[in-house]
């Protein structure tokens, strides 16, 4: 073997231990797939819920995806387009990137949800699908454990777009370096996560979802929040001014077969 070649070989083994290393101190972050049903009526909400809860839901677990969410937006009965949230909470990129390939694999999968992935062009089960590919910035969280009724639960969904992506990173900073999580964390907000926006309709944005036992709950965690000494102090930090060009809230119940 010639030394350019020994040389290529090092370096190469060199470069895998470099990556290898960075990738193991994010071991205790993770990937979520956001997946947004768009949907025109109720005979379509009710096929996606058929085909999530029959289908999709039970072939995730036997994919390894143990905690899946399923949510709609509280106002989601009257609004014009009606919407099914589909939260999945991966370990890896590596298995984001397997999983459908599981699903094409799950013969009781394309049984069970034929319905769905065999609908004909005029018979659609929704009018669109959009999907957030998201990264946690915050070691992993247990799952919320709320002990009031499903129908009464909230789970609050929060999106915050940057005007530039200098201005969305100093936000990533507020949450982690300056305190922002930990604040969450103390005052009770029952994180399901918080991340950064890999891919989606909206950039550059940060996400996270809080979830609380009522809305009177929710109602009395946001008061104490904003009145909050450390808040204050952290929301008044000249470095932490204007990084926020937009945000979304959405409140959503759970459905009665998601996992969460």
């Amino acid at each position: 073997m010639s030394n350019k070649i020994k040389f290529v070989s090092l370096f190469s083994f060199l470069l895998f231990l470099v990556i290898n290393q960075a990738y193991s101190q994010k071991q205790n972050m993770q990937i979520f797939e956001l997946k947004v049903y768009h949907l025109q009526n109720d005979s379509q909400v009710n096929r996606v819920d058929q085909f999530l809860k029959d289908a999709f839901l039970p072939a995730s677990h036997r994919a390894g995806v143990s905690s899946v969410g399923v949510f709609k937006p509280i106002a989601n009965d009257t609004s014009a387009i009606k919407l099914i949230y589909v939260f999945m909470p991966f370990a890896s990129l590596e298995q984001f990137k397997n999983f459908p390939a599981k699903l094409d694999n799950d013969k009781m999968f394309k049984k069970t949800g034929a319905d769905y992935i065999d609908a004909a062009y005029n018979n659609i089960p929704y009018m669109r699908m959009e999907t957030i590919l998201l990264e946690s910035f915050a070691p992993k969280f247990p799952m919320p454990k709320l002990s009031s009724p499903a129908a009464e639960k909230v789970y609050e969904l929060r999106s915050y777009e940057g005007p530039t992506e200098a201005l969305y990173n100093n936000k990533v900073d507020m949450f982690t370096k300056g305190g922002e999580v930990g604040l969450f964390k103390r005052l009770g907000f029952n994180a399901l996560f918080y991340s950064r926006v890999l891919a989606g309709s909206h950039m550059p944005n940060l996400m996270y979802m809080t979830s609380f036992e009522n809305m009177a709950s929710r109602e009395a965690h946001w008061k104490t929040f904003g009145s909050d000494p450390e808040w204050k102090k952290l929301s008044s930090l000249p470095q932490y001014q204007h990084n926020v060009s937009h945000s979304d809230i959405i409140l959503m119940h759970a459905t009665d077969y998601s996992d969460l």
